[in-house]
């Protein structure tokens, strides 16, 4: 039998979506379940952006350019210098999600073992591109006492070899919904600088920062322009997940001719999903401000009832719309199984993201899990009380 390649056999389950078929098994059962694992939106998306594909009249669908339309890389861009991020539509490539964004990044600035740092924990699927590319994660802790911020600049630099190519942030973090400040950006912008790295940036939670403060993009820090590369999306900004439209964005001339290559090979983003994506650049405030507000009502909702259950420790994010939930079990993989194989409160489960897989480090992360609090408040209610109830039984 033909065999599969390590690179295959290497590549990590998603431990967001790895336990979906034992949730589909207990819906089958009549079980309700819901939903604390991934990063859905339950919001709507902005009404300006369905109606561009609904009244859209094109006879033909058409490839888009590899690089995206002119039109939606010059609203991109004025998007952008709103947010105090000074760039062109030249500096512009747009993407089949932020996820392609990445791979072109990675592909375009990494050779098979080189290596990239990143903070850990780390949105899951970052293993996967670097092992899909052939690449090596170097993590660097960050820790749950002091809600996952920036490591000392002293732990990364004593990571750094010949072969390091790139520090990776995702701001605001998933799964930790952490925000740097712009005084930990202005740190690791030093720190590429000293040691000609890139600063890869993934900054899709932009638009969702808590508390009164403000995002800061590594595009806003001066002089780092050839070491700045930022990954972004449509996605969780205008509740747009199914579009699969992100970007990358960077003022070095040789990143960005090389990612261009990588666009052309994989000839274009989907048409409709642009067309969808510049009308939802027209979006009006209001419609951030209420999305704000109703994430930061949710986020200190779920931390206050979470505190309720004994032997449960919970970092408080200020962004993105996640947080990282300690519990007293020893392995919550085998808990979020259990959760939907054998347990049911009035009918009712729950599904978490167990967190190790966020990790890159070996025994991190075994009693953590990543919640998302994406629900109405009264369904995330509803998880806690029944989150509560399960941990009393499994520890019983």
């Amino acid at each position: 039998m033909p065999k599969i390649s390590k690179k295959g056999q290497n590549m990590p389950e998603s431990p967001i979506r790895k336990l979906v078929p034992y949730a589909e098994t207990a819906k089958s059962k009549g079980v309700e379940v819901i939903h604390l694992n991934i990063g859905q939106p339950d919001i709507k998306t902005p009404e300006v952006a369905m109606d561009a594909v609904r009244n859209n009249t094109l006879e033909i669908l058409e490839y888009s350019r590899s690089e995206g339309s002119q039109e939606y890389r010059t609203k991109l861009a004025n998007y952008y210098g709103k947010c105090d991020i000074d760039v062109t539509a030249d500096q512009i490539i747009v993407t089949t999600g932020g996820s392609e964004a990445l791979m072109f990044a990675i592909g375009s600035i990494a050779d098979t073992a080189d290596e990239i740092i990143i903070p850990e924990p780390f949105y899951a699927n970052y293993n996967g591109f670097a092992n899909a590319s052939g690449v090596e994660v170097v993590p660097v802790v960050s820790n749950f006492e002091d809600n996952f911020a920036l490591p000392p600049v002293e732990e990364f630099e004593k990571l750094i070899t010949p072969k390091t190519k790139a520090i990776l942030i995702c701001n605001p973090g998933n799964p930790t919904g952490y925000l740097y400040t712009k005084e930990e950006i202005k740190k690791l912008a030093a720190l590429v600088k000293k040691h000609d790295l890139f600063l890869i940036s993934d900054e899709v939670y932009r638009e969702f920062a808590y508390d009164n403060v403000e995002h800061y993009s590594i595009l806003q820090e001066k002089g780092i322009q050839d070491n700045a590369i930022v990954v972004d999306s449509v996605s969780k900004r205008y509740s747009m997940c199914g579009a699969r439209i992100g970007c990358l964005v960077t003022r070095n001339n040789e990143v960005h001719k090389t990612a261009l290559k990588f666009a052309q090979a994989r000839l274009s983003p989907p048409t409709l999903a642009l067309i969808a994506s510049e009308a939802a650049l027209d979006t009006p405030q209001s419609y951030f401000d209420q999305v704000i507000t109703e994430y930061a009502e949710r986020r200190n909702l779920l931390i206050t009832a979470l505190k309720t259950i004994d032997g449960v420790k919970v970092a408080t994010p200020q962004g993105a719309f996640y947080c990282i939930v300690q519990l007293p079990v020893s392995n919550t993989e085998d808990f979020a199984r259990w959760l939907l194989e054998d347990f049911q409160l009035d009918g009712q489960t729950v599904m978490v993201a167990p967190a190790a897989g966020f990790y890159a480090s070996e025994g991190i992360g075994y009693d953590q899990v990543r919640i998302a609090y994406v629900l109405d408040k009264k369904d995330l209610l509803r998880a806690v009380e029944i989150l509560k109830e399960a941990l009393r039984q499994y520890n019983a």
